[in-house]
């Protein structure tokens, strides 16, 4: 509270210039991380943001380890981690946390749930191998699956199965 000027104060009541902020300068991004345009960047391997995405590798551990048919060189975890980053995408543009739908999209996709064609077997062996262990490869899984089919269900990923290769963007 503020005292009248008549009221003698102790010097060291006074407040003192060290504890007077300065006005801070104005602000620009110019350091090397600073992002320079509004909105998050897009494209290939940078990501899609989301809610919570964390929840969706519990989610695949929990309720599909025990049902993935692997193949030689993919492990359960490099299944799960890879189903989780596209089921994290595919939550994202619907601006929410993955569900287990959204998992089980991403394995039905892959034929990890079953019924996968010899081929597509042998594009994810390639795609999946040390995807647990490595970001780059769980990037390339995210990304070979195009916006288009992320917004698909389940049900309907299944349907289109037999002919997969429209269903991913990549190549082989």
């Amino acid at each position: 509270m503020t005292q009248p000027s008549y009221v003698p104060i102790v010097e060291a009541d006074q407040v003192r210039p060290a504890y007077r902020l300065r006005t801070p300068l104005p602000w620009k991004p110019d350091r090397v991380a600073d992002l320079r345009t509004p909105g998050q960047p897009k494209g290939r391997e940078l990501g899609v943001p989301g809610p919570d995405q964390g929840y969706g590798l519990l989610l695949a551990h929990r309720l599909f380890a025990e049902r993935l048919e692997t193949s030689h060189g993919v492990t359960v975890d490099d299944a799960l981690v890879g189903a989780a980053g596209v089921a994290s995408a595919r939550a994202a543009l619907f601006g929410r946390a993955p569900v287990a739908k959204d998992i089980e999209m991403a394995l039905v996709l892959f034929g990890f749930l079953g019924g996968a064609p010899e081929d597509l077997v042998a594009l994810r062996t390639s795609l999946f191998r040390g995807a647990a262990h490595h970001y780059e490869q769980q990037r390339r899984i995210v990304d070979s699956v195009p916006e288009e089919t992320l917004r698909l269900g389940p049900d309907q990923v299944h349907a289109r199965l037999p002919d997969w290769r429209m269903l991913l963007a990549t190549q082989s």
